[in-house]
């Protein structure tokens, strides 16, 4: 007989293509998802995946079942949110995914604190690009997702989604020590003709962002590596191999060897959350309201919250929001963005931009 847990294990594994992957978002081990997976091949009859590589493929039986998996297990998890819902109560699942640049700061310390005060809640956190995740959040797969947003570039999202800016900072260009640029006191962006360039993968805001920076400052970026992380992007640097364009926060995380000289015009980045206007439960609520707590505590040299810093009677209010019965700020209309916490309503940006 068929179990329903062994179908959500199934249906994390084909999804994340995975059986690690699958066990961390699950929080078992993995040869417990091994195991469910052969008792699931046995109650079946049939092989449902196959290896490939250090990950897994389905086979054609294997893309049959997961389909209606992911049907049941999406179905279970609106139904325990709409109950919890009912009741106003923090628990069940929350699914948040994310730029990894973007998690690192903020979203740790938000799961903590919301896992002490509510155990019933069952987070999970996924990352990747902003590109993929959209269309996950609207699918409610996902719950809300942390990304970016470029002053050159503003985060555009679809009808029905909308984000709420909670800090931002400067971004600055790294390059190796010894690099002629190195020793300025700026750079002008007119001024990288000819640099060799590492950058987030093709598609995403980050990499996207680049090139439309660059290009309207007559210059065109030859992006030479590819990769999502900032770290490694950084250890490139400091090979002399490329230079890049990065958020302040990930400069904590520098190896020896790389200079960050500030841009001319300055270029900034927005970290922001995106939800679907629709689907605001009192966990995602509590979420969204924790992520604001810890914007206004984050460490100024590193972040700026989207607002002045508060005094110790607003932080309280704000930790006070984040509990079982809180409500988040109000929101403008869907498929808007917010404006900066604590200050006067802007229009939202138009398409063209």
């Amino acid at each position: 007989m068929i179990t329903w847990e062994r179908l959500r294990v199934f249906a994390a594994v084909a999804r994340l293509g995975s059986v690690g992957e699958a066990a961390a978002v699950l929080h078992i081990t993995g040869p417990a998802v091994s195991q469910h997976l052969r008792k699931l091949e046995k109650e079946v009859q049939c092989r449902l995946v196959e290896r490939d590589g250090r990950g897994i493929r389905l086979t054609s039986a294997g893309h049959i079942l997961a389909t209606s998996a992911q049907t049941m297990v999406t179905t279970l998890d609106d139904a325990e949110r709409d109950l919890a819902n009912l009741h106003g109560l923090v628990a069940g699942p929350l699914r948040i995914g994310g730029v990894a640049s973007a998690l690192r700061a903020l979203v740790p310390p938000v799961l903590s604190s919301l896992i002490t005060r509510h155990p019933r809640l069952e987070p999970s956190l996924r990352d990747g690009e902003a590109v993929d995740m959209i269309p996950m959040l609207q699918a409610r797969q996902l719950d809300a997702v942390v990304t970016e947003s470029w002053t050159h570039r503003p985060a555009h999202m679809p009808p029905g989604i909308r984000i709420t800016r909670l800090i931002y900072e400067d971004a600055q260009l790294a390059v190796p020590a010894g690099h002629p640029l190195a020793d300025r006191e700026f750079v002008a962006l007119s001024d990288l003709h000819g640099e060799y360039w590492t950058s987030c993968p093709e598609g995403s805001d980050a990499h996207e962002a680049l090139l439309q920076l660059l290009r309207a400052h007559e210059t065109e970026a030859e992006v030479r590596y590819c990769v999502s992380d900032y770290s490694t992007q950084l250890h490139l640097v400091a090979a002399g191999l490329a230079v890049t364009l990065v958020p302040r926060m990930v400069r904590e995380s520098s190896p020896p060897g790389v200079c960050f000289v500030p841009c001319r015009p300055t270029v900034t980045r927005s970290v922001v959350v995106a939800t679907a206007a629709d689907a605001e439960t009192p966990s995602v609520r509590a979420f969204m309201a924790e992520m604001i707590r810890i914007a206004y505590r984050s460490e100024p040299s590193c972040l700026t919250p989207h607002a002045p810093r508060k005094s110790a009677s607003d932080e309280r209010a704000l930790a006070a929001e984040a509990g079982p019965a809180t409500d988040a700020p109000p929101d403008p209309p869907a498929g808007t963005v917010h404006p900066p916490l604590g200050t006067d309503p802007a229009p939202a940006p138009s398409p063209e931009d």
